[in-house]
């Protein structure tokens, strides 16, 4: 009945879209959660942005009351009909749910859900490559560190290195959860050469998000690589040739340099 009674009108599928999180109780407990994934997963794939974000919190709030058997018969097959979509809504929408339904999956299914995902990093549509680059931090928190290596960073490094600057400057965020999972060594090898390229990049909002996110950057990837790279990369952020460029990076001076051992602050 929900799903046959979708309205054109915003508010009301926005209303709807956040009260379906919520239906749990209503249709009979967790044994019967499955049933409200139809109705948010037509209003998942809608064209109102704010419609799809509600649709896509109550879907992930509702994951966690499948058993991980629900998750792999109902959950699961969602993801993978919205992550192959012919729409560019529902792709987007995918995006936001892989991280929910897999630390509780087989390794089989999981192997198809980084398929998936690395499908959705290179789609032809800048709005699904940017929706993936923005989950790409969340989703490496539960992926093993094996398949971090093998899958992610790939996946990291071919978004850091898109067409569209909108694109890589989503991965500058990317880059700060996956360098604080990864042993020094694997940093310096698989994060650096990347992150190196973004400190240089030719669009200045890049460039500004890596200042922005400098201090975050600075614990993610740890004393030694900063002393050998980030440093004199500051120093090029701060004599940027864009003053919003400047100006972000020297907001972050005084942490930046407090986090310094004493040797190189001078």
């Amino acid at each position: 009945f929900l799903t046959d009674t979708i309205y054109d009108e915003d508010e009301v599928l926005l209303a709807l879209a956040e009260q379906l999180g919520n239906f749990t109780p209503l249709v009979g407990g967790p044994d019967f959660v499955h049933c409200l994934l139809p109705p948010l997963e037509s209003l998942a794939t809608v064209e109102e942005t704010v419609v799809r974000d509600k649709a896509v919190e109550s879907l992930r709030n509702i994951s966690q009351q499948h058993s991980p058997a629900d998750l792999e018969q109902h959950f699961v097959p969602l993801v993978k009909r919205l992550a192959s979509g012919d729409w560019f809504t529902s792709r987007t929408s995918a995006c936001g749910l892989f991280s929910v339904c897999y630390p509780r999956v087989s390794g089989a299914v999981r192997m198809e859900l980084r398929n998936h995902f690395r499908n959705l990093c290179q789609d032809d549509t800048p709005m699904v490559r940017r929706a993936a680059a923005s989950k790409l931090g969340e989703f490496a928190k539960i992926v093993e560190l094996d398949c971090i290596k093998s899958d992610l960073i790939p996946m990291w490094a071919n978004l850091a290195q898109d067409e569209q600057d909108s694109v890589r400057l989503l991965a500058v965020e990317a880059c700060v959860a996956i360098a604080a999972l990864l042993p020094q060594e694997d940093v310096e090898q698989l994060v650096m050469p990347t992150l190196r390229q973004a400190t240089e990049d030719k669009s200045w909002r890049v460039r500004y998000m890596v200042a922005d996110k400098f201090n975050d950057l600075q614990k993610a990837v740890g004393a030694e690589i900063t002393k050998s790279d980030l440093v004199p990369a500051f120093q090029s952020l701060l004599k940027d040739c864009e003053a919003e460029v400047r100006a972000a990076a020297a907001h972050k001076v005084k942490d930046f340099c407090q986090a310094l051992g004493t040797d190189i602050q001078e």
